[in-house]
This record gives C-alpha cells, structure tokens and sequence, in this order.
C-alpha cells in the first residue's frame, strides 16, 4: 500500500484510512458494537497496512451528534492488545458540547481514559463551522491546542469541516498550527462544501488532507442506475465503481488519506486490494473525462437546477436556501432521500431548514437561474419529510 506524508506532521499515513463510525452492530443498535466482528475488522485492515485508525467522541452514540459513544472505549481496548503502537490514532473533539476552556480540558482527558492511551496522535476538533467557531473562540480554543501539544497529551491537530472555502479562511486566520484537515470529497461534490478549492488551498498551506464521504455513505457504489452503469462499462480501463471512486481521489496529489468507514471483512478486503494496486497517475485524460460524463449524467436527475450561487440570501427567516437544495438534489440524484438526510439535518441549525420557509416568495426574483424558490422549497421538506428527523 502507499504511504503519503500527512502534511507538516512529516508523518507517513497509509492512503486507506479506517473509520470507525459504521462499525458492526447487535440488534440493530448503533450504540451496540459487535466486538468480535470488529475487532476482526481492525486486525484484518492494520495487518494488511492501513495505519490510521479514525474515531469519535459520538461515534456509535445513541444519537448522531450526541453524548459518548462506544466508538472510543471499543478502539481503545483493541488497541491495547499489541496494536497501538503500530497506529495513528486519531479521534475528534464534540464541538456542539464545547462552552469553555474547562470543557475542552475534561473532554480530552475524558477520551484519553476512553481510548487507554497517554497521547492522541491526531486530535480534530469535529465539524467545525463559521458558528461553533466562535463558540470555540470563546472557550481559549488555541490556548488549549497548544498547551495540548506542549504537554503531549496530543501529538498534531486539525478540525473536520463540512462549512465553505470561506471556513476554512477563517480557521487558518484564527491559528497558524492547523497541521491536518478533514474534508468531504467525491467526484458528485468536487463544488460543494470546501470542494477542490478548499484541497487545493490545504495542500498549499502544508496542512494534511485527509477526505471522508468519499463514496457518499456508499451510495455511489450501491443501486447504480443502469444508465451510469454503460458509461463506467465504456471504459478502455474496465473498473468496479468503488475503485472508479478511490482512484479519483488517490489520483489527486493533493490527497494524502481517504478514510473509509468500512462496516464488513468483504468491504475492507476489497478497498485494501484496490488502494494494494494504486498507483499515481493511474487516471488518464480519458478516464478523467469519464468521471466528468458519470457525474454530468447523475446530475440531470437532480431536483432543480441551483448553483448555490448564494443571491437567494440572506433569507428574511433565516433559511439556508443553497444547503436545503444542495442535499436535496443530491438525494434526488442518487434516488435516496436517506443519502443525503444526515447532511441536511446534521450540520446546520434546525432554524436553516426547509420547514421555516414561510413561502413568500420574495427570493424568486433574485435568482438568476429562475427558480421558483418557494414552490422548491416545499419539495424539499416533503422529501425529507419526518421519518429522516432523528438525524
């Protein structure tokens, strides 16, 4: 397997990361880990080369983006039997339960004692936005990173984003220690959030790039319509559409890990055996072309045609209008409401959602590809509807 240096950690992480958010589970709880199938998990992917091992303070909690999970305690203790040594261990800090300096302090050492470990290798502060920004600000956030360093209780830092390119601005400008960034990529999102723009500017800061959602929850991978499926079959390079979607990313120089939350043996298997045979510069110009068809071609199945161009706003109540059809659109895309769910409802205010639309219409005119906005943004909430809310 490659090995790339992750930014100015100097350090030589594996390009197949090992999420731990999807991990096997008993009687269909998320907050119930199947140890055993786990752990066989864990082995199989540290033996065959993946070197970093990626968690979360929430991750397989009771609720997304809720209180401690079992993510945590379950890696800490595989950990503990011969392999910590031979990982990045890299976990992330709740933003939305941060509100001092003295929750930072008592949340990292609380993960210490979860993960059974003196030192976290990487430490990113989770989903971070222009918002909880502020709220870290307030907490003596850069404060407590350094001093996190300086007494080794965390080896490098980062955050996980899923804001804008301005977002990332604004971190950089904030604290000049950044040394990882945990973006979201795939060929459907190389526009949306930071997109290319936003890896581009990490690569030229030396700030590691790490991707997450590279195959979106799996649904550029699972029920491939069959027209999307005559174009990957007209390559002169035949490719399964997961390895279409790795080696997009693994192609990029600017890449330097892609973590994968891998839920089966069968699943880990194959990605180790695709990132096993990756090579830079595997994509040729026509391959490269393919994957611009594939991405055209889903999405002309989109619901409406936004460019997130941002005229619509500010809206009068608040309404993240371009989040709202951005998701919307992608669930529309790949014909699964679910696919897109924990975007919508996970990583902007209750207060930005379609719901509070009040229809009046007052945005339609300022929308240069003539969208009827407030026609639009009743689909949206219907086709997220209630049943996706526990997000």
């Amino acid at each position: 397997m490659e090995y790339r240096k992750l930014g100015k950690t100097n350090e030589k992480v594996s390009i197949l990361g090992l999420g731990t958010m999807r991990l096997p589970t008993l009687d269909n709880s998320n907050s119930k880990i199947d140890k055993e199938k786990a752990s066989e998990l864990l082995s199989y992917g540290i033996d065959n080369g993946i070197n970093l091992i990626d968690t979360g303070y929430s991750f397989h909690s009771k609720e997304v983006h809720g209180g401690p999970g079992t993510s945590e305690p379950f890696v800490g203790e595989f950990l503990e039997n011969g392999y910590r040594d031979k990982v990045y261990l890299q976990t992330k800090c709740p933003s939305w339960l941060i509100h001092s300096r003295e929750d930072l302090d008592n949340i990292l050492d609380e993960q210490l004692k979860r993960l059974k470990t003196d030192h976290i290798d990487n430490y990113l502060l989770h989903s971070v936005n222009n918002e909880n920004w502020e709220n870290y600000k307030n907490a003596n956030v850069t404060e407590f990173l350094d001093d996190a360093l300086n007494d080794g209780r965390v080896k490098h830092v980062g955050f996980s984003t899923h804001g804008t390119f301005e977002t990332l601005l604004i971190l950089t400008t904030d604290y000049d220690k950044w040394e990882i960034g945990l973006t979201q990529m795939n060929y459907l999102d190389e526009t949306y959030q930071t997109g290319i723009e936003g890896l581009d500017f990490l690569s030229m800061m030396d700030i590691g790039t790490e991707i997450m959602e590279p195959l979106r929850g799996g649904r550029l991978v699972e029920n491939i319509p069959e027209n999307i499926m005559k174009l990957w079959d007209s390559a002169e390079e035949k490719r399964t559409p997961v390895e279409w979607a790795f080696q997009y990313l693994w192609d990029m120089e600017n890449v330097d890990c892609v973590l994968s939350g891998m839920n089966s043996l069968e699943h880990l298997k194959t990605n180790i055996e695709i990132a096993s045979r990756s090579k830079p510069n595997m994509i040729s110009e026509n391959d490269k072309k393919l994957i611009r068809d594939v991405a055209s071609l889903y999405k002309t199945q989109k619901g409406n045609d936004c460019n997130s161009c941002g005229y619509c706003l500010p809206c009068p109540n608040g309404v993240n209008i371009p989040h709202c059809f951005r998701e919307y659109n992608i669930g529309k895309i790949l014909n699964n409401p679910k696919a897109s769910a924990m975007q919508y409802f996970t990583y902007f205010e209750d207060s930005a959602l379609a719901h509070n639309c009040t229809h009046c219409g007052d945005c339609n005119t300022l929308c240069p590809q003539g969208i009827n906005i407030a026609k639009e943004m009743k689909k949206v909430e219907r086709f997220f509807g209630d049943s996706f809310h526990h997000f």
